[in-house]
């Protein structure tokens, strides 16, 4: 099976027909049973992917749990696919090949999708790409992979999101990643007010009552 994609104009240097691009469903991600390594990426050849299982593996020293393994697993795969498509080595990728892919997976049909021709969310656009970025830094500093990330930070931005943040004010909305999408924001979850007197009205003491009209009154939330 294929990943088909509807045209796009590219710019710059190194131009691709995206239109007429075929990505394969080769390769997978397969659950090994192993606690040291519980996922691996294979290519079409049922071959690990060996850049791929060295990140994998620095994740779960930092404590990574499985689950996230796995979804970083996935996104790599994606990026894989196309630089097997593209016939571009992993260590020889460029920005050209991170723009296109950026630009493909915003408008590929994705595969075993809810109906024909459904396309990625853009959160998924956005993870995977941050993840890629990831992937490229690891081996960046191991020395094992291009001399320059190919998917780069924002322009007019240099170091890492948030550096010098104020811990007595909010996050701002940065978009680290050049070619990182805009993602909507969740409409946050609420209960009615009705039920929510209910809720108050029930507590035990006036303590918990204390902490709860805390919480709601500045907006704290489970971490």
């Amino acid at each position: 099976m294929w990943l088909g994609s509807v045209p796009v104009i590219n710019e710059g240097d190194g131009l691709r027909d995206l239109s007429s691009l075929r990505v394969l469903r080769c390769g997978a991600v397969g659950q090994t049973g192993d606690p040291f390594e519980p996922y691996q990426v294979v290519d079409a050849g049922g071959v690990v992917v060996a850049p791929v299982a060295a990140y994998l593996r620095d994740l779960q020293a930092c404590g990574r749990p499985a689950a996230t393994q796995r979804s970083y697993a996935m996104d790599l795969l994606r990026w894989f696919r196309f630089l097997w498509a593209v016939d571009v080595g992993w260590d020889q990728a460029t920005r050209v090949e991170a723009r296109d892919f950026c630009c493909w997976i915003q408008l590929a049909a994705k595969p075993g999708g809810p109906a024909p021709g459904a396309r990625y969310a853009p959160a998924t656009v956005a993870h995977c790409e941050t993840v890629l970025r990831g992937f490229y830094d690891f081996h960046l500093e191991a020395g094992t992979g291009p001399m320059v990330n190919p998917f780069p930070l924002a322009r007019g931005r240099q170091g890492r999101a948030n550096a010098h943040h104020n811990p007595m004010e909010p996050f701002g909305a940065e978009r680290t990643g050049r070619y990182r999408p805009k993602v909507p924001r969740r409409i946050p979850r609420q209960i009615p007010d009705e039920k929510f007197d209910e809720l108050f009205a029930g507590l035990g003491s006036h303590r918990d009552r204390a902490l709860v009209a805390f919480w709601v009154s500045t907006g704290a939330r489970a971490a």
